[in-house]
């Protein structure tokens, strides 16, 4: 079985800018992404979970995992959501090196 290089994209942002963070995703070439819910502390204050009632559900916090081949992609990506996500907003952006199967599913 062979591994190949590939960058994961990992954003953690509240669960409001999914929509356009998604967009940013596929505007870029990645063909999927996961997302999930998350929890946690913060520079700013508690990130509660799910499991704890919320007033608003939007105002929860999301994880999103994204792979791509190459890292000039998930520079791009990183980016765009920099800008256009977290002028407003409070996230984080970091990227990781994977090895994957079947790299023809992470083309851009």
């Amino acid at each position: 079985m062979k591994f190949y290089k590939a960058k994961k994209i990992v954003i953690v942002a509240e669960k409001i800018l999914k929509e356009k963070i998604c967009e940013i995703i596929e505007k870029n070439g990645a063909h999927g992404y996961t997302v999930v819910r998350a929890g946690g502390k913060g520079e700013h204050h508690m990130h509660y979970t799910p499991e704890r009632a919320s007033v608003v559900a939007d105002f929860g916090s999301i994880k999103i995992d994204v792979i791509v081949n190459n890292q000039s992609t998930a520079e791009n990506i990183a980016t765009q959501i920099l800008e256009q996500c977290f002028v407003n907003y409070s996230g984080i952006v970091y990227l990781e090196d994977v090895e994957v199967l079947r790299p023809s599913k992470f083309e851009d």
